[in-house]
């Protein structure tokens, strides 16, 4: 698919928070000594998605990119199947925290009005306000097949990764997912202080620029836990590559749905753990 600038139908923003800020106050003690510096600090503010007017899920993240957030939280948790289906977008700043407002097609409300998700969450957490095993663990899209992935393109894409990470440069505190093409350049990198919600942004990146997922795979600077291979799974990428472990059940949905899930990559090498057919290896 050649990418298209997409925008949901009259998206707002009215938010222009910083995404790192000034701490007060740092001193830094090496060999008993202290010595008072500058520090930069991720922000975290609490961010509450309603759609058409009721109260879906407050999350913690960082106040970037939020339209982003907006589509791919809602790609990824099955609210909506397109990103068309999205009719508004609108941010605001309330001063204690960031309304994200997402106005979609009714029928797709009913969709979730049996989703107790109006709990607090914390920083980035997929499963918050979820009530029941079932929807916990929904049933996932099989990935469809295509042609393998070469080790290489996941190498060079994680050495080029942090050079695009600049609020963890500043900060040190937050997470990346990054799309690269399936020779490992790099499309798309957001960047949020939970790992969830960095993932979402991306998803939302790819659906508004008009990139196909299955063209390419994703990174996330993180653990791989289940949500993100639901998520993952949800919009259609064919890998999954984690710099830090996967969990059981995150394997096992990966096999599953026919998902290549790839961790522990760092160090110039990887460990493959679902679907290797997907990969070229040397």
């Amino acid at each position: 698919m050649a990418p298209r600038p997409v925008q949901a139908k009259g998206s707002r923003r009215k938010s222009a928070r910083s995404s790192a800020i000034a701490a007060p106050a740092t001193t830094r003690v090496r060999d008993g000594q202290g010595t008072s510096l500058p520090q930069i600090v991720a922000a975290e503010v609490p961010i509450a998605i309603s759609y058409n007017g009721r109260s879906h899920v407050v999350m913690m993240g960082t106040p970037a990119d939020l339209e982003d957030f907006a589509v791919g939280f809602s790609l990824a948790e099955g609210v909506v199947d397109d990103v068309d289906e999205i009719e508004d977008i609108a941010c605001s700043d309330s001063g204690k925290g960031i309304r994200v407002s997402i106005a979609i097609p009714p029928a797709w409300a009913a969709r979730i009005e049996n989703q107790q998700r109006n709990l607090a969450g914390r920083t980035g957490c997929g499963l918050c306000g979820v009530t029941t095993i079932e929807q916990a663990l929904r049933p996932l899209p099989t990935v469809p097949p295509g042609p393998p992935i070469a080790a290489s393109a996941i190498e060079a894409a994680l050495d080029d990764l942090p050079r695009h990470q600049s609020i963890n440069r500043e900060t040190g505190a937050v997470h990346a997912a990054a799309f690269a093409d399936r020779d490992g350049a790099l499309l798309v990198v957001r960047e949020d202080v939970g790992r969830h919600n960095a993932l979402d942004k991306l998803t939302g990146a790819l659906a508004r620029a008009g990139i196909d997922p299955s063209d390419g795979f994703a990174i996330v600077t993180s653990r791989c836990s289940m949500e993100m291979v639901q998520k993952a799974a949800t919009v259609g990428f064919p890998l999954l590559v984690a710099i830090s472990a996967p969990t059981s059940l995150a394997i096992e949905l990966a096999e599953g749905c026919g998902l290549a899930l790839v961790a522990f990559a760092r160090g110039g090498g990887f460990n493959i753990y679902a679907h290797g057919e997907r990969l070229s290896i040397d």
